[in-house]
């Protein structure tokens, strides 16, 4: 099987370890893994601040970037739900707006073959167990994306309980939004941090040692206000976590 790789910009820039991690992964699993050079930002952040047309361009270069391949696999919750939830509305708009079906086409095209990585591993290649090993107690947040806009449910958990050595522990108020929110941590900072300080309390109370999630971009939120708090839980990508074997442990 041959899957395209969307790293995505926050894993490029800040967390490269993630997309690392992902190939390793994927690769381990019989996944035949392409990165195409082409791929650039999602247009999320142009789109989620009301820039329409400048996102645009960001549609049309991340279909263009990752045609011909069989799936494109993104360890992002909120980058799938973007191309999944958003870019055909794009596509809509500018057709209703009379500038032709081209981004509808590009969107169509490319909307059924991306997913996010939990999806992927447990919808398409049908596993759970991906025999990863990691000795730590581990409390899971669910980001809003995933939650919400794809229905992620219980694949990372079933991902999470099949890790050898790994303790999976209850977040309380997992539901509950980290406060990140991509612009929303701009232009609502007071509130933000006050998500993410609720955020992290209840995940310090659940005692692990780790705080996962599928997205960086609220790990990055919630690994900020741990620091700043002096707390000594660290903050993983799920990816991370599913790479790590015995043989090769997550360093």
């Amino acid at each position: 099987m041959r899957a395209a790789l969307f790293v995505t910009c926050v894993n490029d820039a800040l967390y490269p370890r993630t997309g690392i991690a992902a190939v390793r992964l994927l690769e381990r699993l019989g996944v035949e893994v392409e990165f195409p050079a082409a791929q650039s930002c999602c247009g999320q952040p142009q789109y989620n601040t009301g820039y329409r047309r400048e996102a645009e361009p960001l549609l049309r270069r991340t279909a263009e970037a990752f045609a011909g391949f069989d799936h494109g696999v993104t360890p992002s919750g909120s980058c799938a739900a973007m191309i999944r939830a958003h870019y055909p509305r794009i596509g809509r708009e500018a057709a209703r707006e009379g500038r032709g079906s081209r981004l509808a086409d590009l969107a169509a095209d490319l909307v059924p073959r991306v997913y996010e990585l939990t999806e992927f591993l447990v919808d398409v290649l049908g596993v759970t167990d991906v025999g990863a090993y990691f000795p730590h107690t581990v409390t899971y947040h669910p980001s809003c994306h995933g939650l919400r806009s794809l229905g992620l449910g219980e694949r990372p958990r079933r991902l999470l309980d099949a890790v050898k050595g790994l303790e999976l522990v209850e977040l309380p108020g997992a539901e509950e939004c980290c406060g990140f929110g991509g612009t929303f941590a701009v232009k609502n900072p007071d509130v933000s941090t006050a998500m993410g300080t609720d955020k992290t309390a209840a995940a310090r109370a659940t005692g692990a040692d780790v705080l996962c999630g599928a997205d960086n971009s609220c790990l990055a939120h919630l690994g900020g206000i741990l620091h700043r708090a002096g707390a000594p839980m660290r903050t993983l990508h799920l990816a991370e976590i599913l790479a790590a074997t015995e043989e090769d442990p997550l360093p």
